[in-house]
């Protein structure tokens, strides 16, 4: 990869657990809170501090991620995987809250930022890889967010 690509390459992979922040806060302190909202419509008994909590190591794990990524050279694949993540989850809250005709905490971001972070990221590197390493990234990513939503649907416990 060249210099100038590997740059832009990272400060994209920077973009993630950036928006990861944004879209977190907006969960945690808009609207009464994702927990609360998730309480309320679905029974799901997930605490703050348990929210926070996991959302912690879910932003940690993308920094890790990051570092791997660049260190044993699978930027992209990275970056299609998380492309393929906040698109879903911006989806998610987007159809979430047609379906309900209501606001959802995290609808803001997801759809503002992580549904268009997520499709430009998968634009950009459609063609950029091998169609096999590229779907399977597509597919880790699809696969993490219905981890999530398990995770999440049964109060962040296993």
């Amino acid at each position: 990869m060249r210099k100038a690509t590997v740059r832009t390459t990272t400060a994209w992979l920077w973009l993630f657990p950036v928006t990861y922040l944004i879209h977190i806060a907006e969960e945690y302190w808009i609207g009464g809170g994702y927990f609360a909202y998730l309480a309320r419509t679905r029974g799901v008994n997930l605490t703050p501090a348990r929210f926070l909590f996991l959302n912690g190591i879910g932003c940690a794990l993308i920094v890790i991620g990051i570092f791997v990524a660049q260190r044993l050279k699978f930027p992209e694949w990275l970056l299609v995987c998380l492309g393929a993540v906040v698109a879903g989850n911006g989806l998610t809250h987007t159809v979430t809250a047609l379906r309900a005709a209501e606001y959802n905490p995290g609808l803001a971001s997801g759809l503002l930022i992580w549904l268009p972070l997520g499709a430009a990221t998968l634009w950009m590197l459609w063609g950029r890889m091998h169609q096999q390493r590229y779907w399977s990234a597509v597919a880790v990513g699809v696969a993490i967010n219905v981890v999530v939503s398990v995770l999440t649907l049964n109060s962040g416990k296993l």
